[in-house]
């Protein structure tokens, strides 16, 4: 069995492993990796908003008719990750990413709010978290309404 020699500067982890076996160093190492990604994505930091860049998008509102009233939540399509618009005002709206921001699992829309399936996070229809779950707020985008063409504009 080949084994690995680490050089190294008196760190404890290396100092430990030098001497193993190049199939324990790579098991061991990717272990590590694992839990590490592991960590990150239950950590409570922002997750995968879903979108990379900046973007920007317009919706009828129209075809949206849960957003003809005050409070209404709507998915809209943004090409891309999912995206849902909340009506705040007879002509202001609010729009959030449905990546959950613990795992990365597409949040629902339950009744006036939203719902993480994979873990239970609730968050009001403002994006902020609630219950369930701790996390982060979902990932809130600028919004922009024009009244004449009825068009509601989604950026980052």
């Amino acid at each position: 069995m080949e084994r690995i020699e680490i050089q190294g500067g008196g760190c404890a982890h290396c100092a430990e492993k030098a001497g193993t076996s190049r199939r324990e160093f790579i098991a061991t190492s990717a272990a590590s990796a694992v839990a590490a990604l592991l960590l990150a994505a239950c950590g409570g930091a922002q997750g995968p908003s879903g979108i990379t860049g900046p973007f920007s998008f317009s919706v009828l509102v129209s075809n949206y008719p849960a957003l003809a009233n005050v409070g209404g939540i709507a998915q809209v399509d943004s090409g891309g990750a999912p995206i849902a618009a909340v009506r705040t005002g007879a002509s202001t709206f609010a729009a959030f990413s449905l990546i959950c921001p613990h795992f990365g699992c597409t949040v629902g829309i339950n009744r006036s709010a939203f719902q993480c399936p994979c873990h239970g996070a609730q968050f009001a229809s403002n994006g902020t978290w609630i219950g369930g779950q701790r996390t982060s707020n979902l990932a809130a985008y600028g919004t922009s309404y024009d009244a004449t063409t009825n068009e509601l504009t989604i950026t980052n």
